[in-house]
């Protein structure tokens, strides 16, 4: 699944070429695309057609278009998730269908704004409900989700705080978006490499030095991945504009089972994990006594 990174640079992509347009046409080709959308496509459609674009939003994993109606009012967005294999990409419309298009948004400036998702987990809304936190408006159906590191509100003291209320392995805890959002398993095996942190360790044990040293190393390695792209193993993570992130080649944990670890030379070992796999070193990361999570 596209992790903060991927999605920002998706973000910055649709402020580029997206921003400032209006509307002009909607297409509905697969429903399936809209189900968080109640109202359905044709609502879905006639609301879009004619707004104009004011803004490229995110929130963790989340993107939204702020829109302005006719009238220059605002009060509502295009809400956006990725899902496992949506991608957001900027065309024209006689460019040849993906073969996963699932809505066209024709733009005034002659480009259109794609939808593609081959396994469907990702989807569009329109949001009516916009709610204010810390001086930003954001869709209703996004309140729930916490700031991410990157983020320039984001409060360390308060994430430590929660953190040691939990009971709880830390890489569930990072996994866990109403605590902080953004990072997925890709992310928070980088990050815990790096401490080094075994995966399962309990959070309750955490001294606040080792979640300040964590949380360096989560927004480094993000950092880092935003500014190659992001990490992209196939062809469904990309850009607006289809190109491919390349931090995969700078990863020193996920999806090196049995590569020597980058720093003690020890093979590195995938364990299940959450019906995913964790990577992790044997000696820079051993397992806690009781680490059952």
């Amino acid at each position: 699944m596209p992790e903060l990174p991927e999605v920002e640079v998706v973000r910055r992509g649709l402020a580029d070429h997206v921003v400032g347009r209006r509307i002009t046409a909607v297409r509905v080709l697969d429903v399936r695309s809209l189900r968080r959308h109640a109202p359905g496509p044709e609502d879905f459609a006639l609301r879009l057609t004619g707004r104009v674009v004011a803004g490229a939003c995110r929130r963790g994993k989340y993107l939204w278009l702020p829109l302005h109606s006719e009238d220059g009012g605002a009060g509502d967005a295009l809400l956006a998730h990725l899902g496992m294999s949506g991608q957001m990409l900027v065309s024209t419309p006689d460019a040849t269908p993906q073969k996963h298009l699932k809505v066209t948004l024709d733009l005034e400036d002659g480009t259109q704004l794609r939808f593609v998702d081959q396994r469907i987990f990702g989807g569009l809304a329109l949001s009516d409900e916009m709610v204010r936190d810390g001086g930003a408006d954001l869709p209703v159906e996004v309140a729930h989700v916490a700031r991410d590191p990157l983020d320039p509100l984001f409060d360390p003291a308060q994430f430590a705080a929660r953190l040691k209320r939990r009971e709880t392995g830390i890489k569930r805890a990072l996994l866990d978006q109403t605590l902080i959002s953004g990072v997925g398993n890709i992310y928070a095996d980088e990050a815990l490499w790096r401490v080094p942190l075994h995966y399962a360790r309990n959070t309750r044990t955490l001294r606040r030095t080792e979640v300040d040293t964590l949380l360096h190393h989560v927004t480094e390695v993000m950092a880092e991945a935003l500014e190659q792209g992001g990490t992209s193993f196939d062809a469904l993570y990309v850009n607006v504009n289809g190109a491919s992130g390349y931090f995969d080649r700078s990863l020193h944990a996920y999806g090196r089972e049995g590569e020597p670890c980058d720093r003690c030379g020890t093979p590195m070992r995938r364990s299940a994990f959450m019906n995913r796999s964790s990577f992790w070193c044997p000696r820079c990361q051993p397992r806690p006594r009781n680490g059952r999570f």
